[in-house]
This record gives C-alpha cells, structure tokens and sequence, in this order.
C-alpha cells in the first residue's frame, strides 16, 4: 500500500502546482524590485479553532496566530537588505528573517543572515493567501519543521537555460542538546530549531534546492539537507578525554532530509503535492543518553486539489475551495531501545473554501477529519481565518 501510494505521489508530482505565480514570497518580490529605498510590508493571520466531539464538550481558541512586518532596503541594484519581524500568539516576538542580497551575476547571488531552509513549499512561501486552510498543513509543520530558519551563508540564482532556480547554504544546525533533549518521536526536530536565538554551531550543515520550472504553470522542486545536530557538550571539550568526546558524541543525531514538490496551475485549477523523508542516524544512543524516543526515520506526503471561482459580475471576489489529503509519520522507524508509536502515524483529510475580498485579503474556512493508526476514533475541527498580506 505504502510502495502504491508514492508511486501515486511520484506520478501527480508531474503534473502538481500552486498557487498564482504572481503570488510570492514577500521578501522574494521586494529584491526584485529596486526603484525605492525603503520597502515595508508583512502579513497576519487571527483564527478560530474549534474542536468537535459527540460525547464531550469542547472549548474552542481564538488567537491573533501571527504579525509579521517586513523592512527592507536597496544599497543599490546589486545589494538588498531583508527582515521579517513576527509576533505570534500576541505575547511571542522573533526575527523571522535578517539576510544580505548581492547579485554577483545574473545566475549567481551571495546570501547571508538568519534565513528561510529552502525545503518544501511552505517554508519559504508561507504567507495566509499563498495557502489554502487557514492552517498550514502538518506536514509542512511536524517534518520540516515550519518555519524553519537558521543563521548561515550561501548562493542562489537561476540559471535561465535550463528553466532552474537553486539555492545552496551553509548553515547551523538544530539543537539536538543543551543540557536536555530537544527531540522527541512527537514532534521529530521541531523543538530543535534555534531560530538564529544565541545560536551555537559544533558542526555546519548543508541546505540545497532546485526549482524547475521550463514549462508555463508547472515547478518542480528537490531540496536536500544534510548535517548533524549541534551538541553544548563539545563546548570547551578536551580532545584527548575519550570519555568525554563518546558522550558528547552520544547527544548529536545525524539528519539527512530529502524533499519533493510539485506545483501546477492550468486555468483556474490549482494542483500540488509534497512528499517529505528524513532519516536520522545514532538515535539509539541519543535515546539511552537523553531518555528520549526519537525515531529512525520521519516521513510525511499530502496532495491537494483547488479550484479557483471568480464571482460577481466584475469579478470582484475570488472563491477557492480546495481539498487537502496528507499523511505523516514521526515513528516511521525506529531503534530496537524504543517501541514504535503507532499514534504518531496520522492522517488528516481538510477540505473547504478561501474568499479572497482583494488582492491580499483572504477569509477561510475549512474542517479537518485527523484520524491515526493507533485509533479508529476520528476527530473533527472546524476553522475559521482572516489573512491579510501586503
């Protein structure tokens, strides 16, 4: 069944798209663009989430999800400057994004700072009307894990011929430990982001993409990322105490993350897919030494129809429903030390609509069926969204 399903992945991936092209990335949009100093814009997402249960009482949540406001400025036609500030929850403040732009060439680009893995679609495209569901999807959240950014330098550029944009970084890794685990089978790396917070480094690690996208309305992406976890036990560790350097040893976790998506408009319908795998080695020794019960391999994949209807007789309104199917699996494999969590095998099924009032203006509303392996409970909630982007 497993072999069936991805083939079925691999075969829609080449015909899969997103959104409207003209939809990008807001830090993406303003290097592009170099007739004013000063640029200043950002997004916001506010949502409702509503549990639903037969047999018990569910209190929902309402919360300003996000605020991020986007500074940026041109030294010149050839140097940019980025920055997203995000507030999330009201009370939580972070520096989403801080890099540098030059343009050596045509093709080739040096970026640095505190960046945006290239990994997936939604980690670098991740404004609300860029998706559809007023969340973004879990696998999106639990696998790669968004948003995913870390301090580091690198080059990007495109390489007109070929149809084919790239992006490769060196960068810091996750923090696997700092005195206590930071992974875990539930949330995979999740909580090992550092987010460019007092970063440290005891080993870089490497993030490469490819977009292709030579054919009008299709992209194709492959992006890798390669390194280990970053251990505080290397700090100030004596080269010759062999003791030392095998517990120190014993904290980081190997990671290879491999990722493939596909985007496809053709008219007024939207396709795309994306298939996530992450293979982390020496968890067994991470697990006896920390207590955690990180798995061996993660893997996640969704594929998701939208049609996009135009309302009204000027078309002011743009109605999209859409339908989401994902699955993803922190405990795909594991070490013979732990046993396997087959809750953490999970399926989501999200279907409902977007009403975009103007160009940057979204409302949404959506359900989602999350079901797991180790139930045949099935449960529902109902979300609400208002996004704005600018």
């Amino acid at each position: 069944m497993k072999i069936k399903l991805l083939l079925l992945f691999l075969l829609a991936g080449t015909i899969l798209h997103a959104q409207d092209n003209t939809y990008q990335n807001a830090s993406q949009k303003m290097i592009s663009s170099t007739s004013d100093k000063v640029t200043i814009g950002g997004y916001g997402q506010i949502d409702y989430n509503q549990p639903l249960s037969s047999e018990k009482f569910k209190t929902g949540t309402l919360d300003v999800h996000r605020l991020v406001l986007l500074f940026g400025y041109n030294f010149s036609e050839k140097t940019q400057f980025v920055t997203e500030l995000e507030m999330e929850h009201v009370s939580e403040v972070y520096v989403e994004q801080a890099w540098i732009n030059h343009r050596i060439s045509n093709a080739i680009n040096f970026r640095g700072g505190l960046m945006l893995i290239p990994m997936g679609i939604i980690n670098e495209y991740h404004e609300p009307t860029t998706y559809n569901g007023v969340e973004r999807p879990n696998v999106d959240k639990y696998l790669v894990p968004t948003t995913w950014r870390e301090i580091g330098a690198g080059f990007n550029g495109r390489i007109s011929d070929l149809g084919l944009n790239y992006q490769l970084y060196l960068v810091n890794g996750f923090n696997g430990y700092d005195g206590s685990a930071k992974l875990s089978g539930k949330n995979g790396l999740r909580s090992g982001r550092q987010k460019g917070a007092e970063s440290y480094v005891s080993s870089p690690n490497v993030a490469v993409k490819a977009d292709w996208n030579a054919i009008s309305g299709l992209q194709l992406g492959l992006a890798g990322y390669f390194g280990d976890t970053q251990s505080t036990l290397y700090n100030g560790l004596d080269k010759n105490d062999a003791t030392a350097k095998a517990k120190a040893d014993s904290s980081i976790v190997g990671v290879t993350m491999l990722g493939l998506d596909g985007r496809y408009n053709l008219g007024n319908l939207s396709l795309r897919g994306q298939y996530i795998y992450t293979g982390l080695s020496n968890t067994a020794a991470y697990n006896a030494f920390t207590g955690s019960d990180v798995a061996s391999a993660l893997q996640g994949w969704y594929l998701e129809a939208a049609y996009s209807l135009f309302l009204g007789s000027e078309s002011n309104y743009k109605c999209t429903p859409f339908v989401r199917y994902e699955n993803y699996n922190t405990h795909l494999k594991v070490e013979n030390s732990i046993a396997q969590n087959k809750a953490l095998n999970k399926t989501d099924i999200t279907f409902g609509a977007s009403l975009e009032l103007s160009r940057g203006v979204v409302l949404k509303a959506d359900y989602q069926l999350l079901s797991n392996a180790a139930s045949s409970t099935n449960n529902g909630v109902l979300n609400f969204g208002i996004g704005v982007w600018f």
